[in-house]
C-alpha cells in the first residue's frame, strides 16, 4: 500500500492513512472506526475512511496489474532494466498499458503481416528518415514469393509498421489522450436505425458539446440512446491539433522518407490511434458520469432514510386504488397488523358510506392517531376523500412515498412477515410503517428500486449496489438499532452482524424472550468477540440491566463513565439525568492510553442526550387542496411540494398531482447553481412556481425563483399551501 500516494491524494496524514487501512484490513467496519476508534484514525469519519478504502482497492488493483505484466515480459525474454523501471514507476493504469501493448499478444495485423513478409527493415529505414530514396530502397525487398508484388506495396508495408509503432508509442499515446480529455468533442447524431421509439433523444439528434464539460446526465442520455441503437456517438479532438502532436514527436526532417512517415503517421491516427482513444475517452466519460449518478443516487438514499420518523404511533395506513379499491390497514405502536380491509370510496364502485363507515370504525376501535396514504394512483383522490370525513380524534392525514412497496410485497421478508395476507395488504403495511419509522422499512427493499436515482439501471451494478449497501449501512449505524424489536433486516445492516448474525439474534430472542443488557449478546450462537466489539455500541436496549445499554456509550467504555459517576459520588443513573453534574466532569481526567479526549467528549455528549435519534423531528405536511391530477394545474400557480427526486440536472417536485414537476436546474434559485444537491435535498419541503404544463406529454415545469412578490409570498393561502392561481 502506498500510504504516502493515497494520503497526498486525499489531503491526509500518512499515519492516518495506515491506521485505517489497517482497521479495514483487520475487518474492521467503516461506522465501527469512524465512531469508535478516533483516536487511532486522528479523528477521521466516515467519507474520510471510504475515500481511503477505496483507493487502497484501486492501487491495489494497479500492483496487480504490475506484476502480471513484468512477469509477462521476464517469461517472454523482453524485459529490459529500463522497461522494467518505467513499468515499476508508473502511477496509473492507463500508462501501465501504454508502456505493455507494443508487448502485448495480439490477432495479426496489418503491420505483423508486413514483418512477415520481410518489410521490417525497411520500415526501420525509412523511420530513420536518413537522406534515402524510399522507392529505389523499397525496390530491393520486391519478392513474389513473400507476396511484395511491387514498389508501393513494400512502401505500403513498411509505412503499416510505422503507424503501429507510433500508434503503441506510449508519448505519443500519453499526449494524444490528454488532447482527447481537454479538447475532445463529444457528438452524437440520429441512427439511421432510429425510429419513433427514438423521440425521447430528439434534443440529441445533432448535438455536440466538449467532452470534458458534458455535465453526467446528458453524457449517459447519448450513452444510453446509443445502448438502444438511436443515436450514433462519437469523440474526437480538433484532427490538426493530433496530427501535430504526431509530427513533432516523429518527423525529423523534410526529405522524402519524413514525407512517408507523415503518411504513415496519418494512416495511423486514422485507423488506429484515434479510434483507441475515442474508446478509451467514452470509456473514461461513462466511468466519471457512472461515478457522479452513483453519488447523486446516494445522497438521495441517504436523505430519504434519514427522514424523520413518527415513531410509535397507531396508524391507519392505505394504499389508495380505483378499480381494485383502497386497501387499509391498521398498525399498533411497533407496526405490528391490527386489522385490514378493502374500501371502494372512488368510481365506478362509488361506495361512499359504506367505506367512510369502514373507516370511523377502524378509527374509533383502535384509537388511530395518525392516517398514512400512498401517493400513487388515486392518492390525492383518497386523500380528500378522507380530509371530508368527520373523524374521532381528528387524526393528522399524511401522504406517504410508496415507491417500492410493491417490491417489498412480493418479497421473500414479507412473506415471512405476513405468510397468510396477500401482496395488497403486505403494501399497505409497508406505508404505515415508512410513516412510523422510514429507515426500519426501507432497509427491507432494495435501494435500486426505491427510484431517487439518475439513470441508476444504466451503470455498473456492482458499484451501484456497493455503494447504495454503504449508505444504508451507514445510516443504520448513524440512527442505532432497537436490539429487541428490529427486524432481521434492520439487523443484518449493523456493523459487523450481517444476514447470519441477524438471523441468529431473532431466533434467540424468540426463543429467550427480549435481551436485558448487552453483555447478553454473547449467548447469541455463533456472535463472537469480534461481532460483539463491532456491533455492539450501535444496538440500544430500553430498560435494560444498565442504563447505558440504551445509549451510543460501547461497552467497552462503561468502566470510564463509571468512574465518572463515582468521583462525583453519584450512580451512573444519577448522572445521566443531572446535566449539572455532567458540568463538573473534566474531561482531560479520563484520557487514557486506550481512550483519547475525543472518545472522552463523544461518552459526555451521549450521556446530555443518551440513545439520541440523529434524524429530525417529524413534521405534519399536506398538499394544496383542490388540486389533485395535472389537469388542475395553471401557469402561475403557487404551491407546495415535495422534493422526491435529486439529479444533476434538476430536482423533481411532488406537487400533489400524481405526477412530478422538474425545476430545472437554471430555476433552483436566483443564482447560479452548480450542483442541485447545494439547494436541495430529496423529501424537502419546498415552495414552487408553476411555469408550464405539457399535458400531452405530461410535463410539468418548475421554478424555485424569487419570481413572485413578497406580498404574494406572505398571504396565508400560500403560506398553507394552497393554489393562487
Amino acid at each position: 500500500m502506498d500510504a504516502p500516494r493515497i494520503a497526498a491524494d486525499l489531503g491526509l496524514g500518512a499515519g492516518q492513512v495506515r491506521a485505517a487501512a489497517s482497521l479495514l484490513a483487520d475487518g474492521k467496519t467503516i461506522p465501527f472506526i469512524a465512531r469508535y476508534r478516533k483516536e487511532v484514525t486522528g479523528g477521521l469519519d466516515e467519507v474520510a475512511i471510504s475515500a481511503i478504502r477505496d483507493l487502497v482497492e484501486r492501487y491495489g488493483e494497479l500492483d496487480r496489474r504490475r506484476a502480471s505484466i513484468l512477469n509477462s515480459l521476464r517469461e517472454r525474454g523482453v524485459l529490459t532494466p529500463d522497461l522494467e523501471g518505467r513499468i515499476t514507476a508508473a502511477q496509473t493504469l492507463s500508462v501501465l498499458e501504454d508502456l505493455y501493448l507494443p508487448f502485448r499478444p495480439k490477432r495479426r495485423t496489418r503491420a505483423s503481416a508486413a514483418r512477415e513478409r520481410g518489410l521490417l527493415p525497411l520500415a526501420d529505414l525509412i523511420f530513420e528518415q536518413g537522406r534515402i530514396d524510399p522507392p529505389a530502397e523499397a525496390a530491393r525487398f520486391v519478392d513474389q514469393e513473400k507476396g511484395v508484388g511491387s514498389i508501393e506495396e513494400a512502401l505500403a508495408g513498411a509505412r503499416d509498421i510505422i503507424a503501429e509503432r507510433a500508434s503503441e508509442n506510449p508519448e505519443a499515446r500519453s499526449q494524444i489522450r490528454r488532447l482527447f480529455s481537454e479538447e475532445g468533442i463529444l457528438r452524437s447524431k440520429s441512427s439511421a436505425k432510429a425510429d419513433g421509439d427514438g423521440s425521447k433523444y430528439r434534443d440529441y439528434a445533432d448535438w455536440s458539446e466538449s467532452l470534458f464539460r458534458a455535465p453526467s446526465h446528458r453524457v449517459m442520455a447519448v450513452l444510453r440512446g446509443k445502448n438502444e441503437g438511436h443515436l450514433v456517438l462519437h469523440a474526437e479532438p480538433p484532427a490538426d491539433k493530433a496530427l501535430a502532436i504526431l509530427r513533432r514527436l516523429f518527423i525529423r526532417g523534410k526529405g522524402p522518407a519524413s514525407e512517408e512517415v507523415r503518411l504513415a503517421l496519418e494512416d495511423g491516427y486514422r485507423r488506429l490511434l484515434a479510434p483507441a482513444m475515442e474508446r478509451e475517452a467514452l470509456s473514461a466519460a461513462k466511468e466519471k458520469a457512472e461515478e457522479r449518478s452513483i453519488a447523486v443516487f446516494a445522497e438521495n438514499l441517504r436523505h430519504l432514510l434519514l427522514e424523520p420518523p413518527l415513531g410509535e404511533r397507531t396508524v391507519l395506513a392505505v394504499d389508495p386504488g380505483f378499480r381494485t379499491g383502497c386497501k387499509v390497514v391498521v398498525l399498533d405502536p411497533l407496526g405490528s397488523l391490527a386489522a385490514k380491509g378493502v374500501i371502494y370510496p372512488h368510481p365506478p364502485q362509488n361506495m361512499v358510506r359504506e367505506a367512510k363507515d369502514k373507516i370511523v370504525s377502524l378509527c374509533e376501535e383502535f384509537g388511530v392517531e395518525f392516517i398514512a396514504v400512498g401517493n400513487g394512483t388515486a392518492g390525492r383522490q383518497t386523500e380528500e376523500f378522507l380530509r371530508r370525513l368527520q373523524i374521532p380524534g381528528d387524526p393528522p392525514i399524511v401522504m406517504v412515498d410508496e415507491a417500492g412497496a410493491s417490491v417489498y410485497s412480493a418479497s421473500k421478508c414479507a412473506r415471512d412477515e405476513f405468510p397468510d395476507e396477500d401482496a395488497t395488504v403486505r403494501g399497505a403495511v409497508s406505508i404505515g410503517r415508512r410513516l412510523q419509522d422510514p429507515l426500519a422499512e426501507l432497509v427491507k427493499i432494495d435501494p435500486r428500486s426505491i427510484g431517487v436515482g439518475q439513470y441508476q439501471h444504466d451503470v455498473d451494478e456492482k458499484a451501484l449496489k456497493g455503494k447504495l449497501d454503504e449508505v444504508v449501512e451507514l445510516c443504520v449505524n448513524a440512527v442505532g438499532v432497537d436490539l429487541n424489536t428490529a427486524s432481521r433486516e434492520l439487523l443484518a445492516r449493523v456493523s459487523g452482524l450481517g444476514p447470519r448474525l441477524a438471523g441468529s439474534i431473532v431466533l434467540y430472542r424468540e426463543k429467550s424472550g427480549p435481551f436485558r443488557s448487552r453483555e447478553e449478546l454473547k449467548k447469541v450462537p455463533g456472535l463472537g468477540p469480534r461481532a460483539f466489539e463491532q456491533a455492539a455500541g450501535f444496538l440500544r436496549i430500553r430498560g435494560g440491566v444498565s442504563p447505558l445499554d440504551g445509549s451510543a456509550v460501547h461497552p467497552e467504555s462503561y468502566g470510564i463513565v463509571e468512574a465518572m459517576a463515582r468521583d462525583l459520588g453519584a450512580t451512573v443513573e444519577e448522572l445521566i439525568e443531572d446535566a449539572a453534574l455532567q458540568k463538573r466532569i473534566d474531561p482531560e481526567r479520563y484520557v487514557s492510553g486506550t481512550a483519547g479526549l475525543p472518545t472522552i467528549r463523544d461518552i459526555l455528549a451521549e450521556l446530555a442526550k443518551p440513545g439520541r435519534d440523529p434524524r429530525r423531528e417529524f413534521e405534519i405536511y399536506s398538499f394544496a387542496p383542490g388540486v389533485a391530477k395535472i389537469e388542475d394545474l395553471r401557469p402561475g400557480m403557487v404551491l407546495r411540494g415535495v422534493v422526491t427526486n435529486v439529479a444533476a440536472f434538476g430536482a423533481f417536485v411532488d406537487v400533489g398531482v400524481h405526477q412530478d414537476g422538474l425545476v430545472h436546474i437554471s430555476e433552483l434559485a436566483d443564482r447560479f447553481v452548480r450542483d442541485p444537491a447545494e439547494v436541495v435535498r430529496v423529501h424537502q419541503r419546498v415552495e414552487v412556481f408553476v411555469l408550464a404544463v405539457d399535458l400531452e406529454r405530461k410535463r410539468i415545469s418548475l421554478s424555485m425563483r424569487k419570481r413572485i412578490s413578497l406580498s404574494m409570498r406572505k398571504r396565508p393561502e400560500v403560506a398553507n399551501g394552497e393554489a393562487r392561481p
